[in-house]
């Protein structure tokens, strides 16, 4: 993991050049503050958040800055150089000035509300001081409209919420942050000393509408001494070092391997079962028109990675939010909707509360397709984990709200078929038919059936979601591939990839149908060809369309230009704010490449690009609960092991020519060309192999070049 590290050989001054930690809610980051002779440490929680009862607005009920602590040497600064070790979660730094130097080990403890900051000075910085500065809590969308001098971002009848208070007491400093409609935010912290080591403690909490947000905080901080500290980040160690080994990944392109485990970090870092969710920020806020949950896909792409990592707890976040919030997404659907309807707005606060959903085929940006689609979510959840009372509790009674709220909206014309009235394409337009919904709403159908019969459940709209699917129209297209919708084609740049989702990530048009391919390369390389928008998860996206069709070499092409283009030196992604989803969404690029099993088929290497050789990987999971291992060598694959955690039916696709099992029980079957049942039990393993004597072990392969993120 070392070769992963990132490394400064320079001090980042930004947020997305600087290294960052967090615990899943908790998070810092660290730099030179611009303009001045200091290193800010910042400090956020990704639950803090405004709760304004008569605004539901992205203004009203966002996401919240709460501040920073400068390290104020005594000389000029001159240089310094930082690690962020993701072994241990823990960035290291030595800070040079004119008078000598501080070195400094930051983390963020996984177990505990801290954040902590050691540091040793030499005897010219002894006398180094820490001062922390309160951001100010209104919206920060509100802030970025005032400082770029945005008048479409900002909101004329905008009150601004009380001044933070700073005091001392008992020997700890604190820093309050009331709202106007109760609760706050508390930021209590102390410095302890050993030696010549000066140790800043700093914890965070926030309550609504409860006000002992600053009693947890200086619950957590009254007690601790310094002689806790060691047990504290042994804990912490020993978290990260059981979160890694869950799976493995070894790549001859080490950039892209090295990308790939920072996300692997970052990942934990920002999200965690009882913590935030993955919104656009992640637990590192700065200001930005973008300060809450983005549903019409940054949430969505953000959690992709989880699953076949086998991180299904870092998963959990947005069952559990949908799960606690059920009543919140029925009441963002106008009042005449609600007996049995539901629905997800552009953008929430953590309790998915937004202003309401507009009425398709009577106003404009009805956007109604953001509710299935985080329901593919909560799917790829059940079926990575199998387990039903997922599938029973959440995704059934949401997904069948969701779906029931287009039900009102089909018209049936002369041959019968079904027509949506006009809805909202992401970012794009206004158009009846849309892509993005036709095929969110028949995936959104055949899953409820699916789901009934897996949970033998007779329900009364069995008959009505089987005639949506048997007479639903067909995706608009034309010359150039998919349209936005009915007489909307893509006619100008647009960074969504949204009117694409039947074939990834729904793969409703896949590679195994006659004719969707070249539909699929038509229609990426006409949303390409126009340039001017498209961004970073354009890229992405365009990269798993493409691995979902085999077509390794353009996956990697795409997955490259991200690298090129827009890609920071600290693997974060920023427009015009920060977007934490794009880089993560690459994550999933290198993970479909290696292993798919959409279809209940499992897939081993579908779409390597040709110059990777060499490929070692461990315990990925796949859908039906089965965590593969396989090993390719040369170009070929030489061994496959899978596990079944589940018991589910096992069908393999390999490019192995005449596998034999050589350790397990299992029968290996011959279904058609490259593919072959296995009757594996629950908890059976079988390794698969072309050579008698091959001994199956997973290691690291060889490549050139380490550490390449940082500032060097």
């Amino acid at each position: 993991m070392s070769k992963q590290d990132m490394i400064w050989n320079r001090l980042p001054q930004t947020w997305y050049e600087a290294p960052f930690m967090g615990n899943g809610s908790m998070g810092t980051y660290i730099c030179k503050e611009p303009g001045k002779n200091a290193i800010r440490i910042d400090v956020n929680n990704s639950l803090v958040h405004d709760h304004r009862k008569d605004d539901k607005s992205i203004y009203g009920r966002c996401r919240l800055l709460i501040g920073y602590f400068l390290l104020q040497p005594v000389g000029e600064i001159s240089s310094g150089t930082m690690r962020l070790d993701l072994w241990n979660a823990e960035t290291r730094s030595c800070i040079r000035t004119a008078s000598g130097e501080i070195r400094l080990k930051a983390y963020v403890t996984s177990e505990s509300p801290y954040i902590i900051v050691e540091a040793e000075a030499t005897e010219g910085e002894k006398d180094f001081r820490w001062q922390f500065y309160p951001e100010s809590t209104d919206s920060p969308r509100q802030l970025n409209a005032i400082r770029k001098k945005s008048k479409n971002h900002l909101k004329k009848d905008y009150v601004s919420n009380p001044p933070s208070q700073l005091y001392e007491r008992n020997g700890l400093d604190y820093c309050w942050q009331p709202l106007l409609n109760g609760g706050g935010t508390a930021t209590v912290w102390k410095e302890m000393r050993k030696g010549n080591k000066r140790i800043l403690v700093i914890s965070n909490a926030h309550s609504f509408p409860e006000m002992n947000a600053l009693q947890k905080a200086e619950t957590a901080l009254t007690n601790l001494q310094i002689a806790d500290l060691p047990a504290l980040r042994q804990a912490h160690q020993d978290w990260w070092h059981a979160y890694y080994p869950q799976s493995f990944i070894s790549l001859p392109d080490k950039k892209i391997e090295n990308f790939y485990w920072v996300q692997i970090y970052k990942l934990a870092s920002a999200t965690r079962i009882g913590g935030g969710l993955l919104d656009n920020s992640g637990p590192w806020q700065v200001l930005t028109p973008w300060p809450n949950a983005w549903w019409n896909l940054n949430v969505q792409l953000s959690y992709w990675p989880v699953y076949t990592s086998n991180r299904l707890e870092l998963g959990m976040p947005i069952v559990d939010v949908v799960n606690d919030n059920f009543e919140n997404l029925i009441n963002n659907v106008p009042e005449a909707y609600r007996k049995d309807a539901a629905a997800l707005p552009v953008a929430t606060d953590f309790n998915l509360v937004g202003t309401d959903i507009r009425v398709p085929g009577s106003k404009p940006f009805a956007q109604v397709g953001n509710l299935p689609w985080l329901c593919h979510n909560l799917w790829l959840q059940y079926r990575y984990s199998m387990d039903e009372t997922i599938l029973r509790n959440v995704i059934f009674p949401t997904l069948r709200r969701a779906i029931n709220f287009y039900i009102p909206f089909l018209e049936k014309d002369e041959q019968g078929i079904l027509h949506l009235k006009e809805t909202y394409s992401p970012e794009y337009g206004n158009t009846k038919d849309c892509n993005y919904d036709i095929a969110l709403l028949r995936w959104g159908c055949e899953t409820l059936l699916e789901t009934c019969r897996i949970l033998s459940i007779d329900d009364d709209l069995c008959l009505t979601w089987q005639h949506i699917v048997d007479n639903l129209t067909n995706y608009p297209q034309n010359e150039n591939g998919i349209m936005i919708g009915k007489d909307v084609p893509y006619s100008h740049s647009h960074r969504h990839f949204s009117h694409l989702l039947m074939f990834y990530p729904l793969y409703l048009l896949n590679a195994e149908q006659q004719g969707s391919k070249e539909l699929l390369e038509k229609s990426i390389e006409h949303w390409h060809s126009m340039p001017d928008n498209i961004l970073g998860f354009s890229y992405t996206g365009a990269s798993l369309l493409y691995a979902a069709f085999g077509e390794g070499n353009k996956a990697l092409e795409k997955l490259n230009g991200l690298f090129a283009l827009t890609l920071r030196p600290n693997t974060m992604y920023m427009e015009s704010g920060p977007v934490i989803e794009t880089p993560l969404s690459g994550a999933q690029c290198v993970h479909d490449m290696l292993l798919q099993s959409w279809g209940k088929k499992i897939r081993v290497f579908p779409a390597v690009p040709s110059q990777w050789k060499n490929i070692q990987f461990k315990d990925l999971r796949t859908e039906g609960a089965f965590l593969v291992s396989a090993v390719r060598k040369e170009g070929k694959t030489i061994n496959i092991q899978i596990k079944s955690l589940a018991g589910e039916p096992c069908t393999l696709q390999t490019d192995m020519k005449n596998p034999i099992v050589k350790i397990g029980n299992a029968t290996l079957t011959t279904k058609g060309e490259n593919e072959y049942t296995l009757d594996l039990k629950k908890g059976e393993t079988v390794t698969i192999t072309t050579q008698t004597d091959a001994i199956f072990a997973i290691s690291p392969v060889d490549g050139e070049g380490q550490n390449f993120f940082g500032l060097q």
